[in-house]
């Protein structure tokens, strides 16, 4: 099967990952870009300031970059993977998907809806029934799925590994590569030598999507998990790769071998993008490092160390790829879980 797929808003940071990582999948064929009015009706060479590692397919370097409204996409595009920023998605997303299409959000607006999924396959795939309530609810054929925020999303399947000890309560410290913060989001003279400690709007996104990430669907609504959740996140000068610290609470003794095993062995899934062993926990404690290991598994893998026994559960550290994992391959992911449940 060939699933036709859009981006919109991809020329950015976010949009070129999607094009990095849509070239050569072996299901979705890449049919329709957009971007900004200044954008439209430029080829894709023209329109984007390439800035990934790899060069521009050629075949998407020569298609022509669309506006983003629905009259600008082809009706047979049966996906649409969104980068937009999240002023502009809260707009721009409803259009699209009164007019019937899906779309695979990484966007951060409607996250918390009570009636939008908020999907990691590997965690919580059967969240995606929310689906028919939000078509219910807002009377439209199309579907609108989000994946988490980056740093939500290098935390969160550790702690689904935990859970079965009983987790209560969560404190994480974030270190934030600053592509994070997009290609002209934090100067070089704000970061180089230096450390950010707040970044605005992350410590809520953390600690709100987090509970609805392991919460349980019970056919109308998601009951959010009862763990409380303390962030504070950080900028640090490292180019990519999100670096947590993470104190989890369990109502269980665990021990730092019950943990790590916990880890390892929590199942992915049979999905395309996702890597063939979810967590990989390292036995020395000075890894993961955000240069060494954010590339594993493709840039899909979770790694995971330094896992100790605290008075009250284990202390760890955790590390993912933030554009890829945290950004465009977790909506990518999200499109292979719609097409594998037949949502598309």
């Amino acid at each position: 099967m060939t699933v036709r797929v859009g981006i919109l808003g991809a020329t950015g940071a976010v949009g070129q990952r999607f094009i990095q990582l849509l070239d050569g999948h072996p299901t979705f064929e890449l049919a329709a870009l957009t971007a900004s009015a200044e954008s439209a009706g430029k080829t894709y060479r023209e329109a984007a300031k390439w800035r990934v590692n790899t060069p521009i397919p050629d075949d998407v370097a020569e298609m022509t970059v669309g506006a983003t409204t629905p009259a600008d996409v082809p009706d047979d595009v049966d996906l649409l993977f969104s980068s937009l920023p999240s002023g502009v998605a809260a707009d721009v997303e409803p259009e699209f998907l009164e007019a019937g299409y899906v779309v695979s959000s990484n966007s951060s607006n409607d996250r918390m809806a009570p009636d939008v999924p908020l999907t990691i396959p590997e965690i919580n795939p059967g969240h995606l029934d929310l689906i028919e309530v939000q078509r219910d609810e807002r009377g439209w054929d199309g579907a609108l799925v989000k994946n988490p925020n980056c740093s939500t999303i290098t935390m969160v399947p550790t702690l689904a590994a935990l859970d079965q000890f009983g987790l209560e309560a969560v404190q994480v410290s974030t270190l934030q590569a600053v592509s994070g913060a997009g290609y002209s989001g934090v100067t070089s003279m704000e970061i180089i030598d230096n450390a950010i400690p707040h970044i605005n709007g992350e410590d809520e996104k953390m600690e709100t999507e987090s509970r609805k990430l392991l919460g349980e669907f019970d056919g109308a609504e998601i009951d959010l998990h009862g763990m409380e959740v303390a962030a504070s996140c950080n900028r640090i000068p490292t180019l990519d790769g999100h670096l947590e610290n993470v104190f989890a609470e369990t109502a269980e003794d665990v021990s730092p071998a019950a943990a790590a095993e916990a880890m390892r062995e929590y199942p992915s899934v049979d999905l395309y993008s996702s890597p063939d062993q979810l967590i990989h926990v390292f036995e020395d404690f000075d890894r993961p490092q955000p240069r060494l290991d954010r590339e594993r598994g493709d840039g899909m893998q979770i790694s995971a160390g330094g896992i100790q026994t605290t008075a009250d559960g284990v202390k760890y550290n955790c590390l993912a790829h933030n554009t890829i994992r945290g950004a465009a391959g977790a909506s990518l992911l999200n499109g292979e879980l719609l097409a594998e449940d037949g949502w598309i």
